[in-house]
Parts: structure tokens; C-alpha cells; sequence
């Protein structure tokens, strides 16, 4: 079968366009899971993590940081997370820095925050780096059924 200079014209611009969407989508998830910068893992021991899944934002300062990098439980009342952090902001977050669970938003997904630390020791966080939890409440304890 023949094809016209017209249909050839429609292949390679359908091509083309396949392939810049293609080179978009990587970039635009690359971002998003930050493949692309330099990252550090940080990680914390959680008794409860309500919720949290491995891919949601961390947060510091409002700002996303970084994402969960993985999630396993160590014992029967522990769970160590595992944070993805960019290096970027390394520098504000001391070793006696804290992490804890919270929502994005009233009924948003569930978000790790961490506050900076007092800044006493002046060392920032490291790559491997263990840093202190504070445990969600458990709204099922609070409300009564």
C-alpha cells in the first residue's frame, strides 16, 4: 500500500507529538518524585501511621520537601518510616528535628510535617539519619462508639 506525501506528513507529526508527550510525562513524574535533584533519606519510628502511604508530600514549613520513601514495620508497636528529603533544604533541619503525621487539608491525604529543631547542637541531618516522631492521636480512642 502506497502512502501520500500528505499521510506521511500526519504519521510523523502524530510521532512527533506522541514522543514530546512521552518526554513531558517523565520530566512532570521525575519532579514529582524528585529524580532529578540530589536527595537525602532520613527516617523515624512511628507506634501509629494512620493512614500514610509510600508517595506522600513531606512538608516543612508549608512547603513540600520531599516524599515517603518507604514504609516497614519494624515490630509489633513499631514502624519505621522512610523519608526522601532534598538536599536543598538539608541545611535547615537540625538533628534534633522532629516529624509527626498529619492531613492535607480537613479530609486530605496524609502528609508527613517536620519542625526544624531548636538549632542548639547547630548540625544539620545527614544522609541515614534517625530524627525524633511524635505520634499521631488516635481519634478512634477520643471519640466514643
Amino acid at each position: 500500500m502506497k502512502t501520500t506525501p500528505g499521510q506521511r506528513i500526519k504519521i510523523g507529526l502524530f510521532t512527533a507529538i506522541g514522543i514530546l508527550v512521552l518526554i513531558f510525562a517523565v520530566f512532570f513524574i521525575g519532579n514529582q518524585k524528585s529524580l532529578f535533584s540530589s536527595t537525602i533519606k532520613v527516617n523515624g519510628l512511628f507506634k501509629n501511621v494512620n493512614g500514610l502511604q509510600v508517595g506522600n508530600n513531606v512538608r516543612f514549613a508549608g512547603i513540600n520537601i520531599g516524599v515517603v520513601d518507604d514504609i516497614q514495620i519494624m515490630n509489633d508497636t513499631t514502624v519505621k518510616v522512610v523519608l526522601t528529603i532534598n538536599t536543598s533544604v538539608k541545611k535547615f533541619i537540625k538533628k534534633d528535628a522532629k516529624m509527626s503525621i498529619g492531613s492535607d487539608g480537613l479530609m486530605g491525604d496524609k502528609l508527613v510535617v517536620v519542625a526544624p529543631g531548636s538549632g542548639a547542637e547547630n548540625s544539620e541531618v545527614n544522609n541515614g539519619d534517625r530524627i525524633g516522631s511524635v505520634n499521631p492521636i488516635d481519634v478512634d480512642k477520643i471519640v466514643p462508639s
